[in-house]
């Protein structure tokens, strides 16, 4: 497995991850489709962007994850993590987050911040690993059809 910065080149196969994860539904907040162009602007090129990596290997991408800063508090980022469903549980999440520490501390970040569905077990149980810890919650965050879900923030201090 590699682990290397997203480029614009990157965009589409991201984008049909991100997408394949959006469809499924229970992992992520977004609840709408991106378009290659989307995933570059928001995760890759755009002006907000501190950094993106992605994990790969020989059968291609495994998964992403990106930050950007964080509006309304200086110093702060806000992360996104996907990964292939089908190959969750194979380091490639942890190896993302070592690059993306790195990346956020040579920014001069002063924490993380990660806003995660309420119902999104393997996502909570991903940035407890990682050490976040919970600051805010949420509990009547619905998604677009009205069903609540809740949302919980958790920080990271760099």
């Amino acid at each position: 497995m590699m682990i290397r910065r997203a480029s614009p080149a990157d965009a589409p196969a991201m984008a049909d991850l991100l997408n394949r994860i959006i469809a499924i539904g229970g992992t992520t907040a977004h609840e709408l489709p991106f378009s290659a162009a989307q995933v570059d602007h928001h995760y890759i090129s755009g002006e907000s962007v501190v950094c993106c990596h992605l994990a790969e290997d020989a059968a291609g991408l495994i998964g992403f994850q990106a930050v950007e800063h964080y509006p309304g508090r200086a110093g702060w980022g806000d992360i996104g993590s996907f990964v292939d469903p089908d190959r969750q549980r194979s380091g490639a999440g942890a190896a993302l987050f070592a690059a993306t520490e790195a990346a956020c501390r040579a920014a001069g970040l002063v924490a993380i911040n990660a806003t995660i569905r309420a119902d999104n077990a393997p996502g909570l149980g991903y940035y407890a690993r990682r050490g976040f810890v919970d600051y805010a919650q949420d509990p009547e965050y619905a998604l677009k059809s009205g069903r609540i879900v809740g949302r919980i923030s958790r920080r990271f201090d760099l």
